[in-house]
């Protein structure tokens, strides 16, 4: 299971289920596509409550049964039996950010614990986030520029918290802070991140989140640099 979400046609945000994570997993056809309205659809998730009484979860049943019909929710908690019908609509075009593998220049990949802290010690009244990642120092930098100044984290290329480190060019880039406020939620619950970027700066982060079974699932997003920066500027 896959759902995209774009915002602006600057980011874009992809989430990896995978069928092993489902008690039942059928679909018919090679591929079934349609679109939604994304808050009625967290609307509907959270009909109970984000959190559920102790000793008590919440059951999901999903349907979609053809083309034009609605998305069928049927969620169940403490014997109780809610259904939510979601009209669907007409696919659109999704961005193509062409981030193959053969075109990323840099790539780490970090404990996410490190990124978290991170982003709690920069000032995120900034507009921007700057990425430096260089196979020299400071290798990987983290950098705001807000009311209180500008603030900078560095990871060499040897710490605890990186788990690879392949960068074969300097390359620094801005990313608009509100654009990647919302990968902030998978962060917090992912154990690993991917952190790549191509030759244009196009950035890709990929979270690798497992759930209380131990099993597996993805979410990777996509965001057009901000403002590319030349040596002379820094």
């Amino acid at each position: 299971l896959r759902v995209t979400v774009e915002d602006a046609k600057c980011i874009q945000a992809n989430a990896f289920i995978q069928a092993e994570i489902f008690q039942d997993f059928s679909v018919q056809k090679e591929s079934v596509i349609f679109r939604i309205s994304l808050s009625v659809l967290l609307d509907c998730l959270t009909i109970f409550g984000t959190s559920s009484l102790p000793g008590t979860s919440t059951a999901l049943r999903m349907c979609y049964r053809d083309y034009g019909y609605p998305l069928m929710l049927f969620l169940e908690e403490g014997g109780v039996v809610t259904v939510c019908k979601i009209n669907t609509q007409e696919p659109e075009e999704l961005l193509d950010f062409d981030f193959c593998s053969t075109k990323v220049v840099n790539k780490i990949i970090l404990q996410s614990e490190g990124l978290r802290e991170a982003f709690a010690e920069l000032d995120m009244t900034s507009e921007v986030l700057q990425i430096t990642m260089s196979p020299d120092k400071p290798y990987f930098r983290l950098s705001t520029f807000g009311n209180a100044g500008s603030a900078h984290v560095d990871y060499p290329r040897d710490s605890d918290l990186m788990e690879a480190f392949h960068c074969t060019q300097t390359q620094t880039n801005r990313y608009k802070i509100s654009l990647l406020k919302p990968s902030t939620k998978a962060l917090a619950l992912s154990c690993k991140v991917s952190i790549r970027t191509d030759a244009q700066g196009f950035l890709s982060l990929q979270y690798m989140i497992r759930n209380e079974d131990g099993q597996i699932c993805f979410v990777e997003y996509y965001c057009c640099p901000d403002e590319n920066i030349t040596e002379a500027e820094l």
